[in-house]
This record gives C-alpha cells, structure tokens and sequence, in this order.
C-alpha cells in the first residue's frame, strides 16, 4: 500500500464560507457579514458600508490595502445587496445531514474551522458564549460518532467585527491575549474530541498583499504577522499544558513557484519570492524563531520590526508540531518585463506556456504539487498535512439531479497520483483533505456558483434555491479513493 494505514482522508471548509446562521446562537457579525459576491468570476468581492459622511461606500476585499474600514466609517447592511455569508451553505442548520454525507464516502478526517464570533462574540470582557461552544461540541460528536477524526483550524479571518472596533486590528497586542484565551476555551472544551488543531489559516497571506501594498502598510502587516505568529506559540503552549497528547500545527498558503527562464535574475527572484512569501512564515513557526534572510527581507521593505526576549522566548518554546498547507496551482516568476501575466489571484504572477488553467485563472499542476511536497519535507522534516486541494468550476444540476463534474474528478485524480508518488518516495505526509467538501463561499469572490465540493447546495450568487444536496459523480469517485486508501483512482 502506498499511503501507510491510519492515512487521513477527509475535505475542508470553513465557518464563515460554509455555515450561515450568521446571527444565530449569539454570534456576533464578522467582517465577511458585510460583503457581497463579485459580479465576475474574476473579480474581487466587495464589502459595503457607509462612509464618514453617511454615504454608502464600498471597497474590495481581497486583496486589500488595509484591514477594517476608513477612519470615521461604519459597517453597515443595505436592503438591496445579497449577502451570501449569511446563510452560506446552511452548514449551521445542516450539518449532522452532511457530516452523514461525509461518513458515506469515507472519510476518516474533517476540516472545518471554529468560528470566534462564536465562541467570544464581545471578546473576553463579553464573556463566553455557551451557545457557540454547544454548537461546535455537537459537530464533534457526530464526527466522531462516525469515526471521523477532525482536525480543526481556530482563526480563519472572521474575528469579531467587535474587535475592529474595540482595539483597531492585529497591530494591537491586546489581539493576542484575547487569541490565547480563545484557544484556551477551544482545547479545554473539545480536548476529548479533537486532538489535532491548526492556529491560523494561511498566516503567510499578510506577506502575498505586498506588491498592493503602500510602505506604510507594509510596516503594518509584517507587524500584524508577527503578532499573529506569536499568538499561535503561546496557543500551542497552552494547548501542551493542557493536555500533552494534543498536536497543534501551522497552516501555510503553499506556494511552488519556478522561474520563467534560465535566467539567473529569474531564479534567484523565485527563491527569493520563496523565502519572504512561504518560508519567512513556515520557518519562524516551525524552527522557533525567525530566519537568517528574514533582517535582509524587512530591510528590502524598508520595515523595522521589534522582537522583545519574551516573544522570541515564546516562539521557540512554541514551535509547531506539524506543518499544514494548501495547494491549487503553481506560478512563474521573472524579472523580464515583456512576460504574459496569468489570470487568477494575486499570486499567479507570469503564465506558464506548459500548463492549463482554470476558469478563474489558476494553473493546474499537478507535479508542482509533488515538487512542492518535496521541497517543504526537505527543509523541515516534520510531519505534513495538506488540507487545501481542490479545483473551483461552474456545475451543472441536470433534471434527474445528477451533476457531472469529470474536469473535478481528473484534477483531483492527477494531485492524488503525484501525492501519492512523493509518499512512496519518502514524504511524510499524515493526511489529505480536498478544499470544499460541500459548495461554499469562495473566499476571494463571494460565489457559491465557483463549486468545489463533492456534494451540490442547491443555491445561487442571488440567495435563490433550496439549499438541498444533491451528489455529484466525484462525490461516488472521490468515496472509492477514501475507502481504498488512496489505491483505486
């Protein structure tokens, strides 16, 4: 068998893209709340609010220059937008239904994410919401009454809304007390129901924004990463002295990248791109401190950045225990000017003449996945997890329900092939789960039209339909890989 026995096969999503119920069981709004889908399967989605004058304003929110609103803003709903995170996928009313979908196919592991709005709507001055806390205990429970080993993500950009307003945002080191504490809560309740955990989801992001990025900003984030990044050490701390047994990793944007030429200028702007967008991250949180290039990297963005003993003592004595990351596509970096740009997000850089693209713009590349999951094994020899892979299309529900989806089937089908490779080639890789086990909001444009999941919601970018499952082929494909340990493609 190439994957070893107790591999974890399973899918992700997430609460705010996926659960609805976004004022429900005392939740508090988050920022996503506020924004509505964008009107191209290009473009970026949008969040609306009112300005300082009390006009309607709105601004894009990937990427984004800033975090929060203007000075003198408010957030604020408006009668003729549809906003798709409010009911999502009805994950929240649904779920038991599609944890029981998941079980069908085989699944032995579950990503999702715990919403903060959830758990401490006002912060820990409002206090915990025992709602939210009974809510998730319950999606654990039917996980595991299935045998379905969750491993689950604390922060995946829905903080409170109340936040913003109260400390401003992540430059703010009160942000981390309120983290940890949230965490604390988190291990301390669903410690005899989730063993695995992930601090925050793609915590390299803040580092992709720079090429939209003013000086000014720049400063900002790196300031906001470091923060985040120690919030996550003392997390996993707090989560050993609670119980020793739990294992608690990072979860890192993955970014496989070659040059466009042989150029030497390409290739060291590719490593280069490496080190400061993936490795800046995953070396801090995996080593326990910051790496050698990281000074010459802040000088490069003219940002300085303080570390005082206590952080650099807390991020080594919390360092990960596993590296997890997401992978979709490669991209190409150059230095020469005349190169064809790529579609897709802000990462896709130049196009690869060698390589299809998606809809939306992003490179299917499959053997960039085994070259990463090399790459990354190499340098930190700690056990890996993927837990975004997957492949964003328009479906199509027939009249007799069905869905067929082949171009979904052949994506997955060609990563799980190289992954697969990698393993038998020596990668120590403990699990797999796809992007978007049920259609969910895309996170960078709003749509649940840009499918991903093996299982079809019955809804559109309009708020029309039934919100009614319905499987598609790869749901029937995709339970043959999970119950055969990965050996029937």
């Amino acid at each position: 068998m190439s994957f070893p026995k107790g591999f974890l096969w399973g899918t992700s999503i997430s609460a705010a893209q996926a659960e609805g119920g976004w004022n429900e069981g005392g939740k508090s709004p988050v920022e996503l709340d506020f924004a509505v889908a964008a009107v191209t399967h290009k473009a970026m989605r949008k969040l609306y609010y009112l300005d300082a004058n009390g006009n309607r304003a709105s601004k894009f929110t990937i990427p984004a220059d800033e975090s929060g609103l203007p000075k003198g803003a408010k957030y604020q709903l408006f009668d003729d937008l549809h906003y798709t995170n409010h009911e999502a996928s009805d994950f929240y009313h649904r779920y038991k239904e599609d944890i029981a979908l998941m079980a069908e196919m085989g699944f032995t592991t579950f990503n999702t994410s715990i919403s903060w709005a959830r758990i401490y709507p006002y912060g820990i001055e409002g206090g915990v919401n025992q709602e939210g806390v009974e809510f998730y205990r319950s999606v654990f429970q039917e996980c595991r009454k299935y045998g379905i080993d969750p491993v689950i993500t604390l922060y995946k950009y829905d903080e409170p809304v109340y936040f913003q307003e109260t400390y401003g945002d992540w430059t703010n080191r009160e942000m981390i007390r309120q983290f940890v504490e949230f965490a604390r809560v988190c291990f301390t309740e669903y410690k005899d129901l989730v063993n695995k955990w992930l601090t925050f989801n793609e915590i390299n992001i803040l580092m992709l924004m720079g090429a939209y990025m003013s000086p000014e900003q720049k400063q900002v984030n790196y300031l906001k990463l470091h923060n985040q990044m120690v919030a996550a050490a003392r997390a996993v701390k707090v989560a050993h002295e609670i119980d020793p047994q739990l294992k608690v990793g990072c979860m890192i944007c993955g970014l496989c990248s070659y040059p466009l030429t042989p150029d030497p200028k390409d290739v060291m702007a590719n490593y280069r791109g490496f080190q400061k967008n993936f490795c800046y991250s995953a070396d801090t949180m995996i080593r326990g401190a910051y790496p050698s290039y990281a000074a010459s990297i802040r000088r490069e963005d003219d940002v300085a950045l303080e570390i005082s003993e206590e952080d650099a003592k807390d991020l080594m004595e919390g360092k990960s225990d596993f590296l997890a990351f997401s992978y979709y596509m490669s991209a190409v970096v150059t230095t020469h000017e005349d190169a064809k740009a790529a579609g897709g997000n802000v990462f896709s850089g130049a196009q690869n003449p060698y390589l299809e693209y998606s809809d939306w713009g992003w490179a299917k590349d499959p053997i960039g996945f085994k070259y990463f999951l090399h790459t990354i094994y190499d340098r930190y020899n700690v056990p890996l997890f993927d837990v975004e892979n997957g492949l964003g299309a328009e479906d199509v529900l027939e009249a007799d329900g069905s869905i067929h989806d082949p171009y979904r089937i052949e994506y997955l089908r060609a990563h799980i092939q190289c992954m697969k490779e990698a393993v038998e080639e020596g990668v120590g890789l403990f699990g797999y789960t796809t992007w978007g086990g049920l259609d969910l909001i895309a996170a960078s444009t709003g749509e649940i039209s840009k499918r991903y999941g093996f299982i079809y919601v019955d809804m559109d970018d309009q708020g029309n339909g039934t919100f009614k499952r319905y499987k598609k082929d790869s749901f029937y494909w995709y339970k043959k890989v999970c119950e055969s340990n990965g050996e029937e493609l």
